[in-house]
């Protein structure tokens, strides 16, 4: 009985929005992203035993280190990160792997700071697809992509234009790990 008052006591909220995993726990984080990134840059793949396998370490760390609040501050970290790449995967503008992996970064760092992650990847993301549109030649052909895309969604809804999803695409391809993994240590070094 002593949990639900704490689940409904602002000190519980708190806990949540400042839960500090610690030194291990961001280097962990950290190390996820590395080792996505090595799989994503040689074979565009990112494992599930790697995103799920790091998911449930980083809620069962959680409980080890904080108790209930660990597992609640990691699940809710994994969900956050899940619901905030999700619709992009749902679009087809992202493979699932990103998205499990954005997850099992909030699992052990939890939701206040894997929203930072999130906002620091979307940033990092889009400098680098300009980078990579630039160096390939690419680039007028992702304006015009992104001008089609805008006019779609104006006209018939927010739903995957089928000319341009990931799986049709016939440009380069961005490796989302990477910027995951950077946005990770932005968002560790700026908080």
């Amino acid at each position: 009985m002593h949990y639900r008052r704490f689940l409904r006591s602002p000190k519980h909220h708190r806990a949540l929005d400042r839960m500090n995993f610690g030194l291990e726990a961001r280097s962990v984080a950290i190390g996820i992203g590395a080792l996505a990134c090595f799989f994503d840059l040689r074979t565009r793949r990112i494992p599930n035993l790697l995103t799920f396998g790091a998911a449930i370490a980083g809620i069962v760390y959680a409980i080890f280190e904080h108790g209930l609040a660990g597992l609640l501050a990691s699940a809710g970290g994994w969900l956050v990160g899940c619901l905030l790449f999700l619709p992009f995967f749902l679009l087809r503008g992202m493979g699932a792997g990103d998205v499990k992996l954005v997850a099992a970064v909030g699992a052990w760092l939890g939701p206040a700071t894997v929203f930072w992650v999130a906002l620091y990847t979307m940033i990092a993301g889009g400098f680098l697809a300009v980078v990579l549109a630039l160096a390939t030649g690419y680039l007028r052909q992702a304006l015009t992509n992104l001008s089609l895309l805008l006019m779609h969604w104006r006209l018939v809804g927010v739903r995957p234009l089928t000319e341009i999803t990931l799986a049709e695409a016939r440009g380069p391809r961005l490796p989302y790990a990477l910027p995951i993994t950077v946005g990770t240590v932005v968002a560790l070094w700026l908080r």
